[in-house]
């Protein structure tokens, strides 16, 4: 039975690896006392993920996640954390869901937003660890990525909408921000990055 599960496997040996062995994982009994943690996802839509990192000289000492996921959020999350020990605050910011995947060998391109749950509870533990020791998040900024050029609304400002309930709706999207509203080229764009929020944040 296993050997025809694996010969059946479409991921690479590099996911196997990960998926069979993850690195880093946060169990219970663990001498690990986060500096900061981050999560996301929600069990209702069958990812979530948990990471928490330990900081010292602005640099990721140690990382420990928690998932419920599928073989590629493992994978993705066993990956970035052995990727994100030993970088900076701002290295591990900017660390990208296509940085991960490379590493892994690719995934599936529908499986490809697995991989995007562990950038994000990365980046959220490292501004709840910003925020626990009242500094400044010059990272936020950096990352931004505009979504609709005519309004100046970016993919965190909009990620920031869905997790705060102001936005569960394209509509509610729209009336805030005035997305879409000026040369309607990037309506798709912003459809589809609404709905992947929604998904990852049960909303």
């Amino acid at each position: 039975m296993a050997s025809s599960f694996f010969s059946e496997w479409v991921y690479t040996d590099t996911v196997k690896d990960h998926f069979i062995n993850p690195r880093n994982i946060w169990k219970e009994d663990d001498d690990f006392t986060p500096d900061g943690v981050g999560e996301v996802g929600s069990l209702a839509c069958g990812d979530q993920m948990r990471v928490g990192i330990k900081v010292e000289d602005g640099k990721i000492k140690d990382l420990r996640w928690l998932t419920y996921g599928c073989a590629s959020a493992i994978a993705s999350t066993s990956m970035m954390s052995e990727m994100a020990k030993g970088m900076s605050l701002e290295e591990a910011y900017h660390l990208s869901p296509k940085d991960i995947t490379e590493e892994l060998g690719g995934l599936p391109e529908h499986k490809f937003h697995c991989s995007v749950l562990g950038d994000k509870a990365l980046r959220a533990a490292i501004d709840d660890y910003l925020e626990k020791n009242h500094m400044d998040n010059p990272y936020k900024a950096k990352t931004a990525k505009i979504i609709c050029e005519c309004k100046g609304v970016t993919d965190q400002q909009i990620e920031e909408l869905v997790k705060t309930d102001q936005v569960k709706t394209l509509d509610d999207l729209i009336r805030l921000t005035g997305a879409t509203t000026g040369c309607g080229k990037c309506k798709e764009k912003i459809a589809a990055e609404l709905a992947e929020l929604l998904h990852i944040y049960n909303k």
